[in-house]
């Protein structure tokens, strides 16, 4: 077996790498906000509303549970300055060769996915997301299962923008046979009746 004398696997300086951060960052939609803050509180206020109704049922011997409302308010208020620190740092952004989304409140998270490993793109919302106008973006990679990355907050035309521009990369590298793994077209999906 003979060597390739042309192989060469220098030492890259850590100085010299690109920079992440420096990249300008899209926030999420403002819609986010209320959509965060009523999916984190939502469940905590309604408990709460039922241990204010429960210990005065007259066939459930509970009094002097007054205090029984309290840690599930504690929690919706503790829900409700998470959401909102939680929607100040969601932000995203689109390069020319990846998808960039960063969050995180007290443990700051930044994923950033190539576009020559996504094979599946998804564009999604739920009940609450579709009367904000808001949309996820979810994309996955080869062998997952699951979302590598899910964009959240970003509004419906937005959404749809980015998964349109996604799938064109996507089709750019597997017609160009660059992109590694690539096993057939791109896949997408729009939860929404058009």
């Amino acid at each position: 077996m003979m060597q390739d004398e042309t192989f060469s696997n220098e030492q890259v300086e850590p100085s010299a790498l690109p920079d992440f951060r420096r990249v300008e960052l899209t926030p999420v939609a403002d819609a986010y906000l209320p959509w965060a803050l009523v999916s984190q509180t939502a469940f905590w206020l309604l408990l709460a509303l039922a241990a204010l109704v429960v210990p005065r049922l007259p066939f459930l011997p509970l009094e002097g549970f007054w205090w029984l409302p309290l840690p599930p308010v504690a929690i919706a208020i503790f829900g409700a300055v998470y959401a909102r620190l939680d929607a100040r740092t969601r932000a995203w952004a689109l390069r020319e060769h990846d998808l960039v989304y960063r969050y995180g409140v007290l443990w700051r998270k930044t994923v950033i996915v190539p576009f020559a490993r996504i094979q599946h793109v998804e564009a999604l919302h739920g009940p609450l997301e579709r009367y904000l106008g808001l949309m996820r973006v979810k994309c996955f990679t080869a062998g997952g299962m699951t979302a590598d990355l899910t964009v959240k907050g970003l509004d419906r035309a937005a959404a749809r923008r980015v998964r349109q521009y996604l799938l064109e990369q996507i089709a750019e590298s597997e017609d160009g046979d660059d992109a590694p793994g690539a096993d057939g077209p791109a896949k997408t999906t729009d939860h929404e009746p058009d």
